[in-house]
């Protein structure tokens, strides 16, 4: 009996604690969330206190914690935010929406930043609602990297490219040839590549014919006979001689066992098959000579480049053997067939070759200069945003103030477009930037719209 008592005296002071607990819990007030002692600001979000999830209002996560409020002093950013400063607003003036800055179709009722964390920008009701002119604050524009250029006067040309090669003038080209049966007595020593001048001897030829014809012409000279005396020279020319050789005759009055043949003209011969004791057919080609000084570049032009090439032209040639050595030369025939496999035209320049540098069958890159030399007004071609069936650019009107422009684009090249219609000289176009401009001018019209139809 003594043991029983001190028990039961132990379980009545328990069940005496746990009702004065229950009692305590039933009068005294809810506690209130705490919030960290460094936050300032209101409360802007709650997060969960274990894990990467967010709420608007108190709650508690899947392990019964309560979310942590988030005040905006603690909200998290990667800039440094100045202290926000609520902005007076104009009196007497109210504003209808807020604009995204950067000119995307996208409005709000209420302030707002973009994900650049740039301000909405407010439109009021009382402004004027003129979608041809936008108006960017200077902050704007510094962000946006706008820049301008004036529209000038300026030589457009538009160079047309192509793969060519070099080779010879055939007006430059002779061939040595006997118009007679006859030897070949001996050769000089001439051979392929060599250079030679115009009557320079080549070889000395014997032919039967040849002599009868000079020991006629000798004759007649013997004999006075004036009458007989250019039909017997005219046969000399046509077999072949030249007017020195048969000078030569006239005032030796000697007929020649053999005859040294001269070269007709200067120039590097490429082809020699004459050998000393051979005998040489009538055309059969002993010789053949051509003269480098003029070359031609054969070029293969596209189809669509055909307009734009005109006999006369400059181009500029580049040999694959000299790319550091421009050669310039001019366009001197379009030829008057394409080609049906490669749908190319032929284009043939001449070319001066005083050195000798260019040799034949290199190949070359060819510059053709098109276009007028006279000056046009021109933009730059980054100014201008080609839509397909239009083309406009973004006219600085100065002071923050922008206008799209519907223009008329002509020739282009060296980076610049031609301007045929919609601006004068003078004017200052957007270069960069001008895209974003063009948006938000289409957002101002489309708005515009979009409030007189909610007017009507």
């Amino acid at each position: 009996m003594s043991r029983a008592k001190p028990i039961g005296v132990a379980v009545l002071v328990v069940t005496a604690l746990g009702g004065v607990l229950l009692l305590w819990r039933a009068i005294a007030p809810e506690p209130t969330p705490t919030t960290h002692a460094h936050g300032t600001g209101p409360i802007i979000y709650y997060r969960d206190p274990d894990g990467p999830f967010y709420s608007a209002a108190p709650k508690k996560n899947a392990a019964g914690k309560d979310y942590v409020a988030v005040r905006a002093s603690e909200d998290v950013s990667f800039d440094d935010k100045p202290p926000e400063v609520a902005q007076p607003q104009p009196s007497g003036r109210r504003i209808r929406y807020y604009r995204n800055p950067m000119g995307l179709p996208d409005t709000s009722p209420v302030p707002k930043k973009d994900p650049m964390g740039m301000d909405y920008a407010p439109v009021y009701e009382d402004e004027p609602q003129d979608a041809s002119t936008l108006t960017i604050s200077p902050g704007k524009l510094q962000k946006a990297g706008v820049r301008s250029e004036p529209v000038g006067l300026r030589i457009v040309t538009s160079p047309v490219r192509a793969a060519g090669r070099v080779d010879f003038d055939p007006r430059r080209t002779s061939v040595v040839a006997l118009r007679f049966e006859g030897f070949i007595e001996s050769v000089e020593k001439v051979a392929e590549g060599d250079y030679v001048r115009k009557g320079q001897p080549l070889m000395r030829v014997y032919g039967p014919d040849l002599s009868s014809a000079a020991a006629e012409y000798v004759a007649v000279l013997n004999a006075h006979s004036t009458a007989r005396v250019e039909g017997a020279r005219r046969r000399l020319v046509n077999l072949g001689l030249d007017d020195a050789t048969i000078a030569a005759i006239a005032k030796s009055r000697r007929v020649p066992r053999v005859i040294e043949w001269p070269a007709p003209q200067e120039g590097h011969v490429i082809e020699r098959t004459a050998l000393s004791g051979m005998r040489a057919a009538p055309g059969e080609t002993l010789f053949r000579i051509v003269d480098h000084s003029l070359v031609w570049i054969l070029a293969d032009i596209p189809e669509r480049d055909v307009e734009a090439v005109e006999p006369g032209q400059t181009a500029i040639i580049r040999a694959r053997s000299y790319p550091d050595h421009p050669f310039k030369g001019r366009v001197a025939l379009i030829y008057p067939h394409l080609n049906m496999e490669t749908r190319t035209a032929r284009v043939r320049i001449e070319l001066p070759n005083p050195d000798g540098r260019l040799l034949g069958d290199m190949f070359a890159d060819v510059e053709i200069e098109t276009g007028d030399r006279e000056k046009v007004l021109a933009a730059p071609e980054g100014a201008v945003i080609d839509a397909g069936k239009r083309q406009v650019v973004i006219l600085d009107k100065g002071e923050g103030r922008f206008e799209p422009r519907e223009v008329k684009i002509g020739r282009r090249g060296d980076g610049y477009a031609e301007i045929t219609s919609g601006l004068t000289e003078g004017d200052r176009v957007v270069t960069s930037a001008n895209f974003l401009i063009d948006a938000e001018s289409n957002l101002k019209a489309a708005l515009q719209a979009l409030d007189q139809g909610a007017g009507k």
